[in-house]
């Protein structure tokens, strides 16, 4: 059996090296494990009708450098404004709830307008959003609302709310 350390135990939850100045997180940040409690998730993201997005990992919160994550949920008959995640690519885990998420393909045929495709998915289910895909998602449940873990490349959360679904043409943005 080991002896326990005589030093104080670092404080749990929101870590508080992260407020080092107009530089971001201090050092120190970069050299701890950091527990984002379910509870302390922060909604000052960006959002998009129809859906309510929850940071828990960013680089304003714990110091990240290459990656965002947190949860979303789209509330019972409700589907969210179109949008896309501009070059981030974007994961999201199902946790609850039935989602679909809908966006536009080309039609092989010249001329031809492009098709919408509607993904349903369930608990465990995993989607892969690709950079500048443009996409809403939708929860068709009248009762109950969706539940989603999403992770992204970026350190914080891109969102680009469109006016419509688009199919994205090479060098347009």
């Amino acid at each position: 059996m080991t002896s326990q350390s005589s030093s104080p135990t670092p404080p749990d939850g929101f870590h508080p090296d992260l407020t080092g100045g107009p530089s971001g997180p201090l050092p120190e940040a970069r050299t701890r494990v950091h527990h984002v409690r379910a509870d302390d998730l922060d909604g000052g993201t960006a959002q998009t009708d129809g859906m309510r997005r929850f940071a828990a990992i960013s680089g304003a919160r714990v110091g990240s450098e290459r990656m965002w994550m947190g949860q979303t949920t789209v509330a019972p008959a409700t589907a969210s404004a179109d949008h896309h995640h501009g070059d981030s690519e974007t994961a999201i885990y199902v946790v609850s709830g039935n989602p679909e998420f809908v966006f536009l393909a080309d039609s092989a045929g010249v001329g031809a307008e492009p098709e919408e495709v509607r993904l349903r998915t369930g608990p465990g289910d995993y989607i892969f959003v690709p950079p500048f895909v443009p996409h809403r998602e939708e929860n068709p449940d009248p009762d109950d609302e969706a539940v989603v873990v999403i992770a992204r490349s970026t350190q914080e959360a891109v969102v680009v709310n469109l006016p419509s679904l688009y199919v994205l043409r090479s060098g347009q943005e």
